[in-house]
């Protein structure tokens, strides 16, 4: 028997090399090579290489009717906000996160919400013509309709998806399961129940026989999630796609397959936390870095209308080394707290941030000895953004100085004190985005001080802004200076 042929497939990217080298000659990464054999050329009429979405014939932009997409609410207001608005009609979603972290419950219990409101809608219109109704609570479909839920396992059994709807408390759901994880039967089973929307939970479970690699290798997620997304833009079938992530956080499988989706979404916060953050990573049909906020229950996941209050810890007293920030996450003002610790260090201080950029940390101690005068050569400088919330952009900047002075000189901050913007290298505090929506939503929580960036005050008395001063500054040590004077 002729020994089969080998290639080296790059865990990055997906692309391909005949010899192992050190460097993937695709994407450049370093050590993501590994072995596997080499698939046999696709037989037929059926080519693996063709187009994820509909081909169309060439057409002036100018000339091409501008339409919006029609979503479909999941029943999960917070996951329709981080969708922007619902599902749409041929989309593909791609949801990420660790174990146990509840990407499957959050799926089960939208799938039934949305299940529910079909079976309604159906009973209130009445059974198609010549069709009688069933006595077990579901309506029949017209023929060729489409309509209704289907849940993909290639993890559990039927049996156990429906153990676990008995525990959320989804009696008498009237969700389709099928446990299946050959690719082929899925797309038959896709095209015969012809489903409003589809999960494939998870996708690495998936194969295809069309390929002899193993299930979970780069090649079988790559062309499995290829020809679901194809099967998606031809039938108008929404499809969730559930995938697993490695030790990093990132997607597990090609990196290609986070460009082949609509839509990728992230679960973060810890497994051990009452609470799940879900971010829109990539979304073209919405806003981007959206998040939505659930609180885990024995029921499920529950959306958390507002996030704020969990974000911020309650203290009977102010205490120092803490400064209370206004994030935007996508449209959604959001107030955190920055909570910082000065400690004496030893001959190498260390520098440790959570929530926030290390290397920025470092660059904002620079600029607090340059220009504010505060040292903290010789000192531990630990600074943590309280809830398991990740802060990616400068506006923390200002409340993260503000809390590590007030951490080293041991003086708590004013009660009701808030601050934001981005401080520049040469010591100046540059404005954050939306800024007026930033103060509104501090002025709403009952804050009274908001020291922030000249740029970003009120130009003229709001009534919105009533209750809370604004001191408006230009350069750190302004920022500083006025701290000073209102402790």
């Amino acid at each position: 028997m002729a020994k089969e042929k080998t290639v080296y497939v790059c865990n990055e990217c997906g692309g391909t090399s005949a010899k192992w080298l050190g460097k993937c000659p695709a994407c450049g990464a370093w050590n993501t090579l590994i072995e596997a054999v080499a698939e046999p050329a696709a037989s037929g009429r059926n080519n693996r290489f063709a187009s994820l979405a509909r081909t169309a014939e060439v057409a002036t932009l100018g000339e091409i009717e501008a339409s919006d997409f029609v979503r479909t609410p999941t029943g999960q207001d917070e996951l329709d906000r981080v969708l922007g608005g619902g599902i749409v009609e041929g989309g593909v979603v791609l949801i990420g996160g660790d174990p146990g972290i509840g990407k499957s419950t959050l799926l089960l219990q939208a799938l039934d919400s949305m299940e529910r409101s079909w079976q309604k809608t159906l009973s209130d219109a009445g059974p198609p013509q010549g069709a009688k109704a069933p006595s077990g609570g579901s309506r029949p479909r017209a023929a060729g309709q489409r309509g209704g839920t289907l849940y993909v396992t290639g993890e559990e059994s039927g049996a156990q998806v429906a153990l676990r709807a008995r525990r959320l408390g989804l009696d008498g759901s009237q969700v389709q399961v099928l446990a299946e994880i050959q690719l082929e039967k899925i797309l038959h089973t896709l095209d015969a129940a012809k489903p409003d929307i589809a999960v494939i939970d998870s996708i690495q479970t998936v194969y295809s026989d069309q390929l002899t690699s193993a299930p979970g290798s780069v090649a079988q997620v790559r062309e499995c999630a290829a020809h679901l997304t194809r099967a998606a833009k031809a039938s108008g079938v929404a499809i969730v796609l559930v995938g697993h992530v490695t030790k990093d956080g990132a997607l597990a499988g090609p990196r290609v397959l986070e460009h082949m989706v609509d839509t990728v979404l992230y679960f973060e916060g810890d497994t051990h936390s009452s609470f799940r953050l879900v971010r829109a990573i990539k979304n073209r049909f919405g806003a981007v870095n959206e998040i939505g906020v659930f609180a885990m229950t024995e029921r499920g996941l529950k959306g958390v209308s507002n996030p704020s209050a969990i974000f911020l810890s309650q203290h009977s007293v102010p205490v120092p080394g803490s400064c209370v920030m206004v994030t935007l996450e996508g449209t959604r003002p959001m107030l955190v707290e920055i909570q910082a610790l000065v400690d004496t260090g030893g001959p190498s201080p260390r520098r440790l941030s959570v929530g926030l950029d290390r290397d920025r940390l470092a660059m904002l101690l620079a600029v607090l000895h340059r220009h504010a005068g505060v040292n903290c050569m010789d000192q531990d400088v630990f600074v943590n953004a309280v809830g398991g919330v990740r802060i990616s952009e400068p506006a923390a900047d200002l409340a993260v100085m503000l809390a590590i002075t007030s951490s080293l000189r041991g003086k708590a901050l004013p009660k009701g004190f808030l601050a934001f913007g981005e401080v520049g290298l040469a010591g100046e505090v540059r404005p954050a985005p939306r800024g007026q929506e930033r103060l509104k939503e501090a002025a709403k929580l009952g804050f009274s001080v908001a020291v922030v960036p000249k740029a970003n005050a009120p130009k003229k008395h709001d009534k919105a802004f009533e209750g809370l001063t604004i001191h408006p500054v230009e350069r750190i040590e302004q920022a500083m200076e006025l701290v000073r004077g209102l402790g």
